[in-house]
């Protein structure tokens, strides 16, 4: 099989040609036809995650092993399994669940596998989806599509799910409540369309790409802001009332501290961006302001099966995707383009 794999931290994808594994027990291989890029893949790239202060988490101490594959927004047609496995014709085509645990901790046998301590998650410590064929480790992990657009069902494994796990901790709101979604690219983007059918309180976007934010209003955001424009006022200044409930999918030290300045009392800061980076905050404000902070990290296997049951049931809006084929050109482009800022929308790499 042919794999884009990177030898190091932040160096150059090569094209491989590796042995193809033959699935045993409960294993699965499918053909990857449909594969997302994701911002997750540029930090599991980079080899680390900025904490501030010069600080930085090394992924390969977390477990991390080059030559590396990365790609975690999978689709892919069932080639083989193994003996064990169930629900996996070769042909069937399948979401793959990247966030995957060491499956024999609390978490894991509680369905928390994203929550692992020992994270096998596919696309960051296994093979993942820039390959022509990727192996999962238990069937329970694929996920039936049936009657969606494949390239949006292959970003429904993180930015789908992720949007939808992140929305999730600050619903249900009131309808003269207020909800504000700081980053507006593919997961900001999930966000928004999936708060449109969920919840009757106003949206707000927040971004520094206005062609972004055209694409929120699209989707169902109320309110569009540059924050670019703002000179210095908070959020709930500009708008001229509170903001109940912030989901930042940047979470850099600026805009966590912009949704600090800005959130009400009594409201919700969810940060589920990785962009990195340290913020001061007054600790009298976490309790006079009762503000909670709820850190998010993607979704459960459960919560995909749920987003997918809703895709395939409810009119839910299609954030923007571009097709390129999966080559090694095009995966390493699509990559920088989102180092660089320049990505709209959520690009998926089809084979």
């Amino acid at each position: 099989m042919k794999v884009f794999a990177a030898t190091g931290p932040d160096a150059p994808l090569q094209e491989m040609e590796v042995a193809t594994p033959a699935p045993t027990g409960r294993e699965v291989l499918l053909r990857v036809t449909h594969s997302g890029v994701c911002h997750t893949d540029t930090h599991s790239h980079s080899g680390q995650y900025d904490l501030g202060g010069g600080a930085a988490l090394s992924i390969a101490d977390r477990g991390l092993e080059y030559p590396a594959v990365f790609g975690h927004e999978i689709v892919g047609e069932v080639i083989a399994a193994g003996p064990d496995a169930t629900g996996a014709v070769p042909g069937d085509s399948r979401i793959v669940f990247p966030w995957i645990g060491c499956g024999t901790c609390g978490r894991c046998t509680s369905g928390q596998t994203n929550l692992c301590r020992d994270s096998h998650a596919i696309g960051v410590f296994r093979w993942g989806g820039f390959a022509t064929e990727v192996l999962v480790r238990d069937s329970d992990f694929l996920v039936d599509h049936t009657g969606l657009d494949p390239s949006w069902a292959a970003t429904l494994a993180c930015s789908g799910l992720t949007s939808f796990s992140a929305v999730n901790r600050v619903l249900p709101l009131d309808d003269d409540e207020t909800i504000a979604v700081i980053g507006t690219g593919g997961v900001g983007l999930a966000s928004i369309a999936l708060l449109s059918r969920m919840t009757s309180a106003r949206i707000v976007a927040v971004d520094v790409n206005d062609a972004n934010l055209e694409n929120a209003a699209r989707l169902g955001a109320h309110v569009t802001v540059n924050s670019r424009n703002l000179d210095g006022a908070s959020l709930a200044e500009h708008l001229g009332g509170p903001v109940q409930a912030i989901v930042d999918y940047v979470n850099s030290n600026e805009t966590f501290t912009f949704a600090f300045a800005s959130i009400d009392k009594g409201g919700t800061i969810v940060p589920v961006g990785l962009f990195g980076g340290s913020a001061q905050v007054s600790t009298a404000l976490l309790p006079l302001k009762a503000v909670s902070v709820i850190g998010n990290y993607v979704g459960s296997l459960a919560d995909l099966r749920t987003l997918v049951a809703m895709a395939q049931t409810q009119d839910l809006p299609q954030v923007p995707i571009i097709e390129r084929p999966l080559t090694l050109a095009n995966t390493t482009d699509s990559l920088e383009a989102l180092v660089a800022g320049t990505a709209t929308g959520r690009t998926v790499l089809v084979a």
